[in-house]
């Protein structure tokens, strides 16, 4: 991992935004965004965006709400939901429909976090990996249907 993961922490509260940021940003890539709608923007200027980290209690929308409405159009990143209330519907839905890959409660613990954010990062670069893997097995075996079908013809 030489370059640094770069994560995107949504949260509607400014001052855990600021202590997110101060406590992993030289660890990690980080973006923040105080609601869905800023988080949406920043993630169609950052389609490298590795991690989706997400408070679930947010005025507009919930973090499952916002996970499971970006699932179609991002559903690369890898997804942890953060919260202080321990809701269990909300870990089901979160798990269900917001596709999530870990759920931490607040206040988070730091060691945690990071061994999350690492194990997260790792199973997102083995799915980019694949991804890529099938793209160049469907190319070649395009390519040797053709080759086959040219030797049929001729």
């Amino acid at each position: 991992m030489s370059e640094k993961i770069k994560i995107l922490y949504v949260d509607d509260e400014e001052n855990n935004l600021f202590s997110f940021k101060a406590t992993f940003r030289l660890r990690y890539d980080v973006l923040t965004a105080i609601s869905a709608a800023e988080a949406i923007s920043l993630m169609n200027q950052h389609p490298d965006l590795a991690i989706i980290i997400t408070d679930q209690r947010m005025p507009e929308m919930t973090g499952v709400e916002f996970l499971e409405s970006i699932i179609d159009k991002y559903p690369e990143p890898m997804r942890i939901l953060l919260t202080g209330y321990s809701d269990m519907g909300a870990v089901i839905d979160a798990i269900n429909k917001g596709k999530i890959f870990h759920y931490l409660s607040k206040p988070w613990n730091e060691e945690e976090l990071v061994n999350t954010i690492n194990n997260a990062y790792k199973l997102y670069v083995e799915r980019i990996n694949e991804k890529i893997l099938n793209e160049k097995l469907m190319r070649s075996n395009d390519q040797l249907e053709f080759l086959l079908r040219q030797k049929l013809l001729s």
